[in-house]
């Protein structure tokens, strides 16, 4: 799960989906060119347009008419081309790119560090064409680009945004476009995250969530506090928010703190589901159940008709609702979000091959990981593959996106192993991704290492699809100890990385069974820990800490993984070697022999962690590898900074 945001207020969405069918009339220049495609998007973004030059397809450096795309999630809907022509409102935004373009940097420091953040970013389209579904499938999908939005205001208000975006100038549109993408005035890049000028609001730091009382949240032990409270386990439920009446803690369930809001989605749900036929019975039954759970709070019934959807009875996935807790201080609510996407046909080739030994992987990890942990029956989804068409409130960021999910995270779904898992399978693959992989790689690896580094899909949704397997392995959310379950015995941020940590390092651990099986080669395992260590150097690189001091799961999980393979030999560090770049010198190596015994050693001590409740020990690797090896760890930053991270930004053609 690889999760990180862009703001969209309901009454701008309006009419969003037949954004791309109206076209105005007007003359067009014949050319629009003298700027570099990357340096337009990156200005489009500063001005914060809906626009992006997509592609240059037919390599002229001109902007063509079928070249340009009308981004979703932006304050206004504007349409650039009809496919033929440009549009007198691509005139007047070219002519605003260009203006800026040979302004250089702004005046104002804070409003130069917002651009600076703003620019650390490469927009990144997924984009969808959905003019070839039918009649009946385009009125579903408009239904669910409107109820986006109302995600997106659910999100926004458990955030705390509704009491500050109105202080967000209105004569600057970097601010503003900062605010939108980073779903609040801080900045976010690694770089920039901890200076406490870069704001798109004059003299606002980090904005206090809606989901604790304010008063709460100026003591940074809030968190702690209240999982020693006596209520501890009413107030902490990942559904509830906590208020303060008549001088005492309560829990507030959703339904009733966001009624309005929640009141709504339900409407709109049960109106969405009765654009289904017959044929997307699965999906009707969810839709329906999803808006019953959107006014009761009780989250059951949505996931039991979720957990019987597949890649063989829908043609699409969704999502939606309250699930990941990483987004707040103490990660334990469940933010609201909305996966909406295709499903891709090419999952079920590895659900055959992989679903039989679902059950001998349980005990297999039972029995490496070893007592108190006992092997559960186990009978989830295999990972279905999904083409994103749009990510809405906690799944889309400011950098990145979430590349494999299981969810539910409690109840029995999950508790019972029937919970679903999705690797999204049209992300990354973009050129552009792709050259930054390679560029990224050849600066801290040898030219003889590059050999095993692939661009071939498939390798890095592996990855992803042992990864989500794994969560629905071994001790995971609902599983307790004494009594506790992991958020009681390690506390919301800790129990999250080392969630994420199993999962990752018990998914690597079976890249040598699916190599004995025959169903990868020796060079596809190869390939998978090279793409597996690149995606650790990624994560290192975005820093270990929020600016307040929570932990970043991924980035954590990735360094302790890389200290632990570095102190068994599995990965060496040549301080003298030259980069495959013949830049840099110092640089990584795999030594695939010591992979394998280096990841069953691994997986077995971070699997009884979690299953003894350790927390000694997970604090030790924290402090050893997640505060330590700092060298090494501002070497991979400084070289995975010097490119920009994905932002992924969304167009439908409708």
């Amino acid at each position: 799960m690889i999760a990180y945001r862009s703001l969209l207020w309901p009454a701008i969405f309006t009419g969003l989906a037949l954004s791309c069918t109206t076209v105005p009339k007007g003359d067009n220049p014949s050319a629009y060119t003298g700027i570099e495609r990357k340096e337009f998007n990156r200005l489009a973004v500063r001005l914060n347009l809906p626009l992006l030059w997509d592609n240059d397809a037919n390599g002229n450096q001109t902007i063509d008419p079928n070249e340009v795309r009308t981004l979703l999630f932006y304050p206004s809907q504007e349409t650039w081309s009809d496919g033929k022509t440009l549009t007198p409102a691509f005139a007047e935004a070219f002519a605003k790119i260009k203006a800026l373009a040979a302004r250089g940097e702004a005046s104002d420091e804070r409003l130069r560090l917002v651009e600076q953040d703003l620019d650390k970013g490469l927009p990144t389209v997924i984009y969808n064409d959905l003019r070839t579904l039918t009649e009946a499938e385009q009125a579903f999908a408009r239904s669910m680009l409107k109820l986006s939005a109302k995600i997106d205001a659910l999100y926004a208000r458990q955030s705390g945004l509704d009491a500050v975006r109105a202080q967000v100038p209105k004569d600057e549109p970097a601010s503003q476009s900062l605010f939108r993408r980073n779903w609040g005035p801080k900045c976010r890049s690694p770089q920039l995250e901890n200076n406490p000028k870069c704001t798109a609001i004059p003299g606002m730091g980090e904005v206090p969530v809606d989901i604790y009382p304010v008063s709460l949240q100026t003591d940074p032990a809030f968190c702690q506090t209240l999982e020693k409270h006596a209520d501890s386990r009413q107030l902490m439920s990942p559904f509830v928010v906590v208020r303060e009446k008549e001088g005492r803690l309560t829990p507030v369930s959703y339904a009733e703190a966001y009624k309005d809001l929640m009141t709504e989605v339900a409407q709109d749900l049960d109106a969405a589901a009765a654009l289904l036929g017959d044929n997307e019975a699965a999906l009707k039954a969810y839709v329906k159940a999803a808006a019953g759970s959107f006014r009761s709070n009780n989250w059951e019934p949505a996931d039991e008709a979720w957990s019987r959807m597949s890649a063989t009875n829908s043609r699409f996935y969704l999502r939606i609702g309250p699930d990941e807790t990483y987004w707040e201080p103490c990660s334990r609510k469940a933010a609201f979000h909305m996966t909406f996407a295709l499903i891709n046909k090419d999952s079920l080739k590895w659900q055959n091959a992989l679903a039989p030994g679902l059950q001998k992987m349980e005990e297999d990890i039972a029995k490496l990981i070893g007592a108190p942990y006992k092997a559960r029956k186990v009978s989830f989804h295999l990972p279905d593959f999904i083409d994103i068409i749009i990510n809405a409130g906690d799944d889309r960021d400011a950098f990145g996106l979430t590349v494999g999910q299981s969810l539910p995270n409690w109840g029995p779904v999950a508790n019972e192993g029937r919970g679903r898992t999705v690797a999204m399978s049209n992300v990354y693959q973009d050129t552009d991704s792709e050259q930054m992989k390679r560029q990224r790689a050849e600066s801290l690896f040898a030219k003889e290492d590059l050999v095993h580094l692939t661009t071939d899909k498939e390798v890095s949704i592996v990855n992803t699809i042992l990864h989500e397997i794994n969560h629905n392995l071994g001790p995971s959310h609902e599983y307790a100890y004494r009594g506790k379950r992991d958020g009681e015995m390690f506390g919301g941020q800790l129990a999250s990385m080392l969630e994420e940590l199993k999962a990752q390092t018990s998914g690597l651990y079976f890249i040598d069974a699916l190599l004995k099986q025959g169903l990868i080669k020796e060079e596809t395992a190869r390939s998978l820990y090279m793409d597996s260590v690149t995606w650790a150097f990624g994560h290192i690189s975005q820093g270990m800490w929020t600016a307040r001091k929570e932990r970043k799961a991924y980035s954590q999980l990735a360094a302790i993984q890389l200290g632990l393979l570095m102190k068994e030999g599995a990965v060496t560090f040549d301080p003298k070697g030259l980069a495959a770049n013949g830049k840099d010198r110092g640089t990584f190596h795999i030594n695939f022999a010591k992979m394998h015994p280096a990841l069953v050693k691994m997986a077995r001590e971070i699997g009884a962690i979690k299953a003894k409740g350790d927390k000694a020990k997970a604090e030790h690797y924290t402090r050893e590898y997640v505060d330590g090896n700092q060298q090494l760890r501002d070497m991979i930053t400084e070289r995975y900074q010097r490119l920009p991270k994905q932002s992924f930004v969304y167009a439908v053609d409708i």
